[in-house]
């Protein structure tokens, strides 16, 4: 195996490894300083955010994922802002494909409802998860797949694949996955994981917010909307109204720091 195809395993293991053991150790050691099995919302918030920390620390310590400054100072304040609209317009329709797919298991439910209904569950979800993945799956992995891949759509999609699996839960990898290709076609275009790091901020924050507003977090779109199909349609034409004119946007206006206008 290419050496630096290698190197896309010895990710996607110490990404693996440091989610299990920070959140082994942190739940272990709750356990024996309160002498109950029980796990609560705060416990979960703590080992995922010490997870998405340590993971940071790792891949800018070890530089597998390179971090500049040039892109910022590029200030892409228009294509920041596009992005956001972009995870906006993406949620609905996102959900609708999802809605279309047979019910996967969803093995974490309990754990991932626990977060995001503790006010503190933001930091973890919205803030240090963000950056965390998007260093490791855009900033790492695919920066080595698509210097060693002739084709940048199937590093892309290799990523997004990783990524979704990596989530570890069924009912999560269809919109990790379309999400993924998403963020690495980000990331191929800008050399950044910025723009990635901000569509993946607005997401979870969406994520989030709904999930504290809506009555019932798990309905349908069709719960939703009281049983009217024709408020579901107009809300996917709605959302692709952003997601169409988001997308056009990125395109016209993405690019690396280093090239020409």
């Amino acid at each position: 195996m290419n050496n630096k195809l290698y190197n896309v395993l010895v990710y996607l293991l110490v990404f693996l490894a440091l989610q299990f053991c920070v959140s082994f150790g942190v739940t272990e050691l709750w356990c024996i300083v309160t002498g109950s099995p029980d796990i609560t919302a705060m416990t979960l918030v703590v080992a995922m955010s010490l997870f998405s920390a340590v993971t940071i620390a790792v891949f800018l310590l070890a530089r597998w994922c390179v971090v500049s400054r040039s892109y910022v100072r590029s200030r892409p304040w228009g294509v920041l802002t596009w992005c956001v609209v972009a995870a906006i317009g993406a949620i609905i329709p996102s959900l609708w494909l999802q809605e279309q797919m047979p019910e996967l298991p969803n093995y974490v439910l309990d754990e991932f409802s626990a977060i995001l209904g503790d006010r503190w569950g933001y930091f973890a979800v919205g803030l240090l998860a963000p950056v965390a993945e998007e260093m490791v799956f855009r900033g790492a992995i695919l920066r080595v797949l698509l210097d060693r891949m002739r084709s940048h759509w199937l590093a892309i999609a290799v990523s997004a694949v990783l990524f979704a699996v990596a989530h570890f839960n069924p009912a999560q990898m269809p919109h990790a996955l379309l999400v993924g290709l998403l963020l690495g076609w980000m990331y191929y275009r800008t050399g950044s994981v910025v723009p990635g790091v901000a569509f993946h901020w607005a997401n979870n924050t969406i994520a989030y917010v709904l999930y504290n507003i809506l009555p019932n977090p798990d309905a349908t779109l069709l719960e939703i909307f009281r049983g009217d199909q024709t408020a579901v349609w107009l809300s996917l034409l709605f959302s692709l109204c952003f997601l169409g004119p988001a997308i056009f946007q990125l395109n016209l206006r993405m690019r690396r720091a280093d090239a020409k206008a």
